[in-house]
């Protein structure tokens, strides 16, 4: 595993957690997402160690382990029931906070090359050592705000796809998003059921940033009154170089509003 990071701390050694291989299992079958053999028991251990990091530290508000594999595990894979990710994809999850979408995602696509970007470096420890305890060799860490690891050479429109899951509205996540796509590719928006009253202002940012809006696709979690829809946005043609604007710009000067 690559790294783009600082010193590293020690994490608590990996427990035993309520939630299980096998009912991780019944859970990705009963949703029916494709999964590999490893992966239950990839996905438990994560389990484990957020519950155990999260008593130190703010990683999530779900703090029970059926509710964790739900809303972050599962809803996390409901994206390769479709088309999007093929082998030898390129990923980046921006704002990845405790590693959702894309820790999951890797865990369960090692053909695919998977980066975690996020501006905590203690978040990043947290998933450094996930990776270590599930020997996910595929990902790359990288500590940086969405703004300015969009304008390293290395990271600008070098990606197949950049998503990020509740991390701000849609016009605003289209410029967090956008600049890291390449040409061809696509950002995966991870949203709820207020998504159609951003969609005008998203549809806006979008035209500016380079992006088409497409439809988006709802999956709903067995046994849950929730679910998340992903709204794919199509990287047409190449960002503008004055986009992302700086740091907090985006998310104080929304494109798409009529104000920008």
């Amino acid at each position: 595993m690559d790294q783009i990071l600082g010193d590293q701390i020690s994490a608590p050694s990996v427990g035993v957690n309520a939630m299980t291989d096998e009912m991780m299992k019944e859970k990705l079958e009963r949703n029916k997402i494709p999964f590999h053999t490893e992966l239950p028991h990839s996905l438990t251990v994560y389990l484990t160690l957020l519950a155990e990091w999260n008593m130190k530290m703010d990683l999530t508000a779900v703090d029970t382990p059926e509710e964790m594999a739900d809303r972050h595990m599962t809803d996390s894979l409901t994206v390769l029931k479709t088309p999007w990710i093929i082998q030898g994809t390129s990923l980046i999850d921006v704002g990845t906070g405790a590693g959702f979408p894309g820790l999951p995602i890797a865990m369960a696509r090692p053909d695919i090359s998977v980066t975690l970007l996020d501006a905590q470096k203690k978040r990043l420890n947290f998933l450094e050592n996930v990776c270590r305890e599930t020997n996910v060799n595929n990902v790359t860490l990288v500590h940086a705000r969405a703004e300015d690891g969009a304008r390293m050479i290395q990271l600008r429109e070098k990606f197949d796809i950049a998503c990020a899951r509740a991390v701000a509205p849609l016009n605003v996540l289209a410029e967090y998003l956008l600049p890291f796509v390449k040409i061809g590719g696509k950002a995966l928006c991870w949203k709820g059921p207020g998504l159609s009253e951003e969609m005008e202002a998203g549809k806006k940012a979008a035209v500016i940033l380079g992006g088409k809006t497409g439809e988006p696709v709802s999956f709903p979690i067995e046994g849950r009154d929730w679910q998340h829809m992903i709204l794919p946005i199509q990287k047409i043609q190449h960002t503008a170089k004055i986009y992302p604007r700086k740091a907090g710009t985006p998310k104080s000067h929304p494109l798409g509003t009529g104000n920008t």
